[in-house]
């Protein structure tokens, strides 16, 4: 099943997602111009997909909700996709209302977390994105799909592959394009990696091409379980400036994979991104002042400690 070294993809998209789940899980506030600053930052330094925001109530998220300020705002890249998050039909409206040309919706594979998060069942939750799925299909809006807590629930424990395997299929069927396996407290290790992807291909007949991977770096196995991700085949991997986030839901989880950190390694070893690292860190530093605390990515820190 496994590639060697020399078959890695030749280029990697990046997917940041740093001014939506990174953002949502600060708790300092930060004012409307300076996170359309640091989205155009983002988009400036080459990132072909920049996740913006979320149309979540403003209740539920106070950090997000300038939401429609924001993509009303902000100054749009061609070259870049600035996917935002609808939970249901009302955000997916005012989304559109915004101008807004490409979605994600989140559910998980474990029903805990699914109940903690959005008081519903997985069920339920696929339910709800009928509507919006549908409108979006309408629109000609791409739809990305987030699967959370795929190899393991901060309530449950161990989450088992084909339960992922479902709510794939599930998502696939009403139309969703791309679907992103997250490791929502950071704790996949790379045989776990292997068997979820093996899972989904080979018994789910998925296409590699539609899978994404969103690792968190709680037990410093981020990189590793990217690493074993490319050589299965994935060649869309999510990532965060400056390794921002966490999961509000979630206790525990540390930050997501710092995007400073994956272009490293991914440059490294000859993968092509077409992002500039030092813009990132750029772009990093930028919103640093305004965080309260030190951005855990370590690439970061090496770069500005050597200013």
């Amino acid at each position: 099943m496994l590639r060697t070294l020399s078959t890695l993809p030749h280029s990697v998209r990046i997917v940041e997602v740093s001014p939506r789940d990174g953002l949502q899980n600060e708790k300092a506030i930060i004012p409307t111009e300076q996170k359309i600053q640091f989205i155009q930052m983002l988009a400036d330094a080459g990132l072909p997909v920049v996740e913006a925001t979320s149309f979540v109530s403003p209740r539920a998220i106070p950090q997000l909700s300038d939401a429609s300020e924001v993509m009303t705002n902000l100054s749009r890249r061609s070259s870049t996709s600035y996917p935002v998050l609808v939970p249901n039909l009302r955000g997916m409206e005012r989304a559109l209302a915004a101008g807004v040309r490409a979605i994600a919706v989140f559910t998980a594979a474990s029903e805990s977390f699914t109940r903690h998060n959005i008081n519903a069942t997985i069920a339920e939750s696929l339910a709800n994105f009928r509507p919006v799925i549908a409108l979006a299909q309408q629109e000609k809006v791409t739809i990305r799909g987030y699967i959370s807590t795929v190899f393991g629930c901060p309530y449950e424990g161990k989450v088992e592959p084909r339960q992922t395997l479902n709510v794939a299929q599930a998502l696939l069927e009403m139309g969703v394009d791309e679907l992103s396996l997250g490791d929502t407290i950071g704790v996949a290790t790379p045989n776990q990696v292997v068997d979820v992807i093996s899972l989904l291909v080979f018994d789910g007949a998925i296409p590699m091409r539609q899978l994404a991977v969103h690792f968190h770096d709680t037990r410093g196995t981020a990189l590793a379980n990217v690493l074993i991700a490319l050589q299965c085949g994935i060649s869309i991997i999510d990532s965060s400036a400056g390794g921002l986030g966490g999961c509000p839901y979630a206790p525990g989880a540390a930050g997501n994979l710092a995007t400073e950190d994956l272009l490293y390694m991914l440059h490294g070893m000859g993968i092509h991104t077409g992002v500039d690292l030092d813009k990132v860190v750029a772009a990093t530093n930028y919103i640093n002042p305004l965080l309260g605390h030190t951005p855990t990515s370590k690439y970061y820190q090496a770069a500005i400690s050597s200013c």
